[in-house]
């Protein structure tokens, strides 16, 4: 609810306590997840649906989120937190071994004004391919890699600006509109690319946000339905995540926690299977509520939850993903609190489909009142919450190729829409040159007329010849596009092209493709 300190940078660590059931084997128990997940992740590809209360993949499959909010684009810095300590590819590298498979990004419209620029980003020795690039560049690069790395990507509308949050989806200086345009943006930036799976229309709605009042200043109901559609739109494939609000028929709880009015008053889309609820839900820690001091606590906790967003699951309206819960760990209370909703997001079926939805706050070990994954240097795992975590976690996804930039593709294909995705390889280095190959492959389901393949090097490399292909660079981005005889591909078909270039020792860059 009151979330004005969850961005304060640099708090004490946490006090640690294991939770009940834990044993000395924490770590250990949570690897072993991690490793089981890896190789039992069949399903996940392409695309996804809702049926009911359950998310499917591009084949029918049920699939769970259980990942982690990695939160900084929506801040002064408009780049995701930690990349002053760390390598984002070495982040996204250790979410995958905890067994995490989805990331949160937020966002503010900030990221979409000309001359914003990215912040507290180290370049020695790491991040060497963000260099130069705006923040919505750095965020293909971090879809790109995480689908190299099996893992889906939500964007979450957090701020109308860096600023801070908005009771509701619009403010003066960033109207409805403004609002709607940025999320078709984004919509058609990530066309054809499956990693990213959805997005969060708006993040904790509040009073005077309400639920199926009618009011179109305030009805968030009626302007989620309006942006989901726009979204949809552009993008038809998404998933449309829409949070609750903070008080229905005169009841409150957390911001965006309260789904209390979906029963009467459901979002309605133009594209059929496309919502799914969210709730946020935290502990003491962020701020008091009611249900603590209750005496029946913990034991209360499952009815609160069934009566502000369970309900939405348990009776099989629809899917819903806690897209935020969070606590410092640092009382008794709140730990009570973290095992008994642990308890309640249990999947009800063996396989781990049929459960709740859900990402961690945070993965960031900068958030004010509830800390993060990971501890203050950005290296250590808390073991301890993360070991709270480790029996609702789920498989991972199949790879993407590592596609970044708008508009390419990172396969599991769009339907009819022309896709492709790009695999960059290093065949020889000397020293003072090298020669690569790059092979182009239509993830789509119809033939593609042409294509285009686009990387940036971290270092001066500069290409100096190229064959199969046709090429323009500016500073270290290379633009290569298709040659007359290889531009037409089957659905599932390659083509692939070479090039020479100096000096060596740049090692295989990210690549994207768009096809026509």
């Amino acid at each position: 609810m009151f979330r004005s300190l969850r961005r304060a940078l640099c708090t004490a660590a946490a006090a640690l306590l294991i939770p009940l059931g834990a044993g000395s084997g924490l770590g250990l128990s949570t690897a072993a997840h991690a490793a089981g997940a890896a190789t039992t992740a069949t399903a996940g590809a392409g695309y996804w649906h809702t049926s009911g209360r359950q998310i499917l993949d591009a084949a029918g499959d049920p699939v769970r989120i259980a990942g982690v909010n990695w939160f900084g684009f929506e801040t002064g810095n408009h780049v995701v937190h930690g990349l002053w300590a760390r390598d984002y590819k070495s982040m996204i590298d250790q979410m995958k071994s905890l067994g995490y498979n989805t990331i949160r990004l937020p966002y503010s419209d900030d990221l979409f004004k000309a001359g914003t620029t990215a912040d507290s980003i180290n370049f020695n020795g790491m991040n060497a391919d963000l260099r130069g690039l705006t923040p919505l560049q750095i965020m293909d690069r971090i879809v790109a890699y995480a689908g190299q790395d099996g893992l889906k990507v939500i964007l979450d509308r957090h701020r109308p600006d860096s600023g801070g949050q908005s009771a509701l989806w619009y403010t003066s200086a960033v109207p409805e509109s403004t609002w709607i345009a940025d999320l078709k943006a984004l919509a058609s930036r990530y066309q054809g690319q499956d990693t990213v799976i959805g997005i969060d229309l708006h993040n904790e709605p509040h009073d005077p946000a309400c639920w199926g009042c009618g009011d179109q200043a305030t009805d968030w109901r009626l302007a989620a339905e309006r942006a989901g559609n726009a979204v949809l739109s552009v993008n038809p494939d998404l998933l449309v995540f829409v949070e609750g609000v903070q008080t229905v028929n005169g009841v409150s709880g957390w911001w965006g926690g309260n789904l209390m009015g979906v029963g009467q008053y459901p979002v309605r889309l133009d594209v059929a299977n496309r919502v799914v609820y969210s709730a946020h839900d935290y502990a003491t820690s962020v701020a008091q509520q009611s249900w603590f001091g209750d005496p029946s606590f913990p034991a209360n906790m499952p009815g609160v939850w069934d009566k502000y967003w369970g309900y939405v699951f348990k009776q099989n309206i629809a899917p819903v993903w806690v897209g935020e819960f969070g606590t410092t760990l640092q009382s008794t209370v709140d730990q009570k609190w973290l095992a008994a909703l642990v308890g309640y997001l249990r999947p009800t079926a063996g396989n781990g489909g049929d459960g709740f939805q859900w990402t961690f706050w945070s993965w960031n070990p900068d958030s004010g009142d509830t800390g993060g994954i990971l501890k203050d240097d950005w290296q250590t795992v808390d073991t301890v919450k993360d070991g709270y975590l480790a029996s609702i976690k789920a498989p991972g996804f199949p790879t993407g190729g590592g596609n970044g930039g708008g508009g390419g593709g990172d396969g599991g294909g769009n339907g009819s829409k022309p896709a492709c995705s790009a695999a960059y390889v290093v065949s020889s280095d000397w020293g003072g040159g090298f020669n690569a190959q790059v092979t182009v492959t239509n993830t789509g389901t119809a033939a593609i007329k042409s294509w285009k393949v686009t990387w940036t090097w971290s270092g001066s490399q500069k290409v100096t010849n190229m064959w199969n292909a046709t090429y323009t660079q500016s500073g270290a981005t290379v633009t290569a596009v298709n040659a007359d005889h290889n531009g037409a591909i089957p659905a599932g078909g390659s083509a692939s092209f070479g090039f020479g270039g100096a000096p060596g020792g740049g090692g295989a860059p990210s690549v994207s493709c768009t096809a026509a």
